[in-house]
């Protein structure tokens, strides 16, 4: 194996192959290629701000008919308290996908909902809700800093998409025109398709 598209500079051997059977599942699923030298602007997003540092290992276009979208790999390093020999910091792989959106959203999250939202929501009802599709409503968590903004691009077509994300844990946040999703579970080839097929489906609808 002479090349691999992706940065393998410190990486264990479980690290590299991690990262390794994802890009050929990815492959094997999708017309993808590098991007080369793209600024994402990760540090726009709530999900990245706890780390004290986030490095692009890898970037993939991800080619369709009508809007492209990408696929992430990605270093975060954050600390991990202090013990007897001083600091400690650690650091994690994730896989993000990302897509550029057409509707201006605003900010959004969208996560599945657990009891504390639910116990939460009881007292300060703050999340948006679809009273014409409860089967959302009462899976997922939606946050917006601007509903007029963010409910419009929420229609059927988003929530059937989001619907259709075949694992739990995984984040949604849209910046404006710019959606992420993603998590911080261990990277499984799976999961990353499963987030591709999303950003693949969203940005057909585009």
């Amino acid at each position: 194996m002479d090349f691999v598209p992706f940065d393998t500079v410190g990486l264990t051997a479980t690290d590299f192959d991690d990262f390794y059977q994802t890009y050929k599942a990815l492959d094997e699923k999708f017309d993808i290629h590098p991007t080369g030298d793209i600024d994402f602007h990760l540090e726009d997003f709530e999900a990245f701000r706890l780390y004290s540092d986030v490095r692009l290992r890898g970037s993939f276009v991800i080619k369709s008919v009508k809007t492209d979208c990408y696929i992430l790999f990605i270093e975060t390093h954050y600390f991990a308290g202090t013990g007897r020999t001083g600091d400690h910091y650690g650091k994690e792989y994730q896989i993000w996908a990302l897509a550029y959106v057409k509707h201006n959203f605003g900010r959004v999250l969208i996560r599945p909902e657990t009891l504390a939202d639910k116990i939460i929501e009881l007292v300060h009802p703050i999340e948006i809700d679809f009273k014409e599709d409860k089967a959302f409503s009462d899976t997922f968590y939606v946050l917006a800093n601007d509903a007029d903004k963010a409910i419009p691009g929420i229609d059927r077509n988003f929530r059937n998409a989001v619907m259709d994300v075949r694992h739990d844990h995984f984040t949604i946040e849209i910046f404006d025109h710019t959606l992420i999703i993603g998590d911080r579970k261990m990277i499984t080839p799976e999961r990353s398709v499963h987030l591709s097929e999303f950003v693949s489906r969203l940005c057909g609808m585009c």
